[in-house]
């Protein structure tokens, strides 16, 4: 069966990483936790980190944190659905904003529930996802300020995830303004400027980070220690807190090229081969996962002299060429994996999970 391997100790050390990072600098960091998929396994780790404060995407994500460390405050980082108004407000203590109505039906459940419920309302910067627009910011605020059980604990930004528009220091210095301007206008004190995630680290060091910009979100870093920004990898993190074990369930040297009348595969696909290829072999070993699991293309041997040579629902087809490791049946291959690929690996329920 194939396994996804959390690293324990590798997993401490990108955290210790981020954490004296932005210690140093006086920023607030959230962990994401979304692509741990509420592994419940997993999410213990990261309670043993010692980490006060967690974001996610899905409300039963949240609800297996709170129910594992009920002290660790909780962010719903996206808008809320109408229909999951009530176990947001019961689950995250603080979520991200854009409409009003939606923050008006908060207001009334957190009442019903005997809380006050806090937000973070979204700016939009350019990125176009989610976030109010800048022109309508301040009578949006107006009209939040006014609702029972409602506390105004921040104001943000998304960038990168949609269409890849970078942060910069004047998208981000507008944040802080905005910021500045609602405490002015309406004699309101709002804790954090929440402008940072994964792909804004680098501005750190770059010293392009306005000073307002006190809390960010982040998970890909601290899972992959992937520089964002630059699409590489930080050395003095690892890349491999995770790792793809899969199982070769048949090994046998057959021709490198298809025999018969070709038409498209399950994906819609179709293949030419060069001719000379006509004629040559090498072993071809097929694992016990499948698109089913994850893209091929999201995934990377581990061992460069292997390669992806074609995929279906169920199974993985890699060349080894002479097998000079002599792999067999029921070995496993090593993976690497990128933050796509990790997410799909880790939300398949056919794939173990496992700690060391």
């Amino acid at each position: 069966m194939a396994s996804i391997v959390l690293d324990s100790k590798k997993l401490r050390a990108n955290f210790n990483y981020l954490d004296k990072l932005f210690a140093k600098h006086d920023i607030k960091w959230s962990v994401v936790s979304k692509m741990l998929c509420g592994n419940r396994l997993f999410i213990r780790e990261l309670i043993r980190l010692g980490i006060t404060q967690v974001c996610d995407s899905r409300v039963s994500n949240l609800r297996a944190i709170k129910t594992l460390a009920p002290e660790i405050e909780t962010i719903y980082i996206k808008p809320p659905p109408k229909t999951q108004i009530s176990a947001v407000v019961r689950y995250a203590d603080i979520s991200f904003n854009t409409e009003y109505e939606t923050i008006r039906m908060l207001s009334k459940e957190a009442t019903n529930q005997g809380k006050v419920h806090k937000i973070i309302i979204m700016i939009e910067l350019g990125e176009l996802r989610e976030g109010v627009m800048r022109d309508d910011v301040v009578d949006f605020y107006a009209g939040v300020f006014e609702l029972p059980s409602i506390e105004v604990v921040g104001i943000g930004t998304n960038l990168s995830c949609l269409y890849g528009v970078l942060p910069n220091h004047d998208k981000l210095i507008q944040l802080s303004l905005y910021k500045q301007l609602i405490e002015v206008k309406f004699n309101k004190k709002i804790p954090y400027v929440s402008g940072g995630s994964s792909v804004t680290i680098p501005l750190i060091d770059q010293k392009l980070l306005p000073t307002g910009i006190n809390h960010f979100r982040v998970g890909e870093t601290l899972y992959l220690g992937t520089d964002v920004y630059n699409n590489t990898t930080y050395k003095k993190m690892h890349r491999d807190v995770f790792t793809l074990y899969a199982e070769i369930i048949e090994l046998i040297e057959k021709p490198l090229v298809p025999m018969g009348e070709m038409g498209t595969n399950v994906e819609g696909q179709s293949f030419d081969f060069p001719d000379g290829e006509i004629g040559k072999t090498s072993y071809r070993a097929i694992l016990d996962i499948g698109l089913l699991d994850v893209e091929e293309t999201h995934i990377e041997p581990a061992d460069p002299t292997q390669r992806f040579v074609g995929a279906s629902s169920d199974m993985l087809v890699v060349d080894l060429g002479q097998n000079k490791k002599n792999y067999k049946v029921g070995d496993t291959l090593k993976f690497q994996l990128d933050y796509l690929g990790t997410l799909r690996i880790i939300n398949s329920r056919y794939i173990e999970k496992k700690v060391i």
